[in-house]
């Protein structure tokens, strides 16, 4: 006699397809470059290229006198749907993109799982300079590029923002909240006049490190993908 398998697991084995952690990766770099145009207002696009020259302007930085590119955004400047991670490595200071090397491939299969890509989302990071050997931002580091982040969430007006790690977790929500406590949960937060619901998951790279805790990130994409469902993005 056949067992019918019930919905749960055909989604929670479609997941699991989606980011197996036992495939085997390179270390080269995906190409990425951007080879849609998407049509966004002049304000905005002035905005952007406002901010970015800001970030290039920066004096006396580590970050940016050690770094190839700087390293701003990637996919859909329309989108509601905000993605912000920790900082560039390697990959993503030679390409000038972020999330382009292993933890961006898991990130990519991730947004599959619930049905969006980079043709549908807007990624960016806290910090927009590779940290030297890909170590943590410091504080003083996060405080510096602190204002050019909440004014690039208040450029692009996500209605669901998604924080990959604790370093974005702790730049935008606090350093009094560990990820274990608020992953999983909404939090309602203002951009300038700009009003955004922001979840907490883990970062790729961690996932990564530790595949057990995929199950965890699961639960956050599937409130994500209910979100934008009742939020008709």
């Amino acid at each position: 006699m056949i067992k019918k398998i019930n919905t749960k697991t055909v989604k929670l084995i479609k997941y699991y397809n989606y980011i197996n952690h036992n495939l085997i990766y390179n270390n080269k770099a995906i190409n990425r470059y951007k080879k849609d145009i998407f049509e966004i207002s002049v304000d905005k696009a002035e905005n952007l290229e406002k901010l970015k020259k800001s970030i290039s302007n920066i004096k006396n930085c580590e970050l940016k006198s050690n770094s190839t590119n700087i390293v701003f955004s990637d996919g859909n400047p329309k989108s509601k749907i905000m993605i912000l991670g920790e900082a560039p490595g390697s990959n993503e200071d030679q390409e000038g993109l972020p999330f382009v090397g292993r933890a961006g491939t898991l990130l990519d299969k991730m947004l599959a799982s619930i049905n969006l890509d980079r043709k549908s989302v807007y990624i960016s990071n806290i910090i927009n300079y590779r940290p030297p050997e890909n170590r943590k931002p410091t504080d003083e580091e996060i405080n510096r590029y602190l204002p050019f982040i909440k004014k690039h969430i208040e450029i692009i007006a996500p209605k669901i923002l998604i924080l990959l790690g604790g370093t974005a977790m702790n730049a935008l929500i606090g350093n009094d909240v560990v990820i274990s406590k608020v992953r999983g949960q909404w939090i309602e937060k203002e951009f300038g006049h700009r009003k955004t619901s922001i979840i907490v998951t883990f970062h790729p790279a961690f996932l990564m490190r530790q595949p057990s805790q995929k199950k965890l990130a699961w639960v956050d994409l599937k409130m994500i993908r209910d979100k934008k469902a009742k939020l008709k993005i």
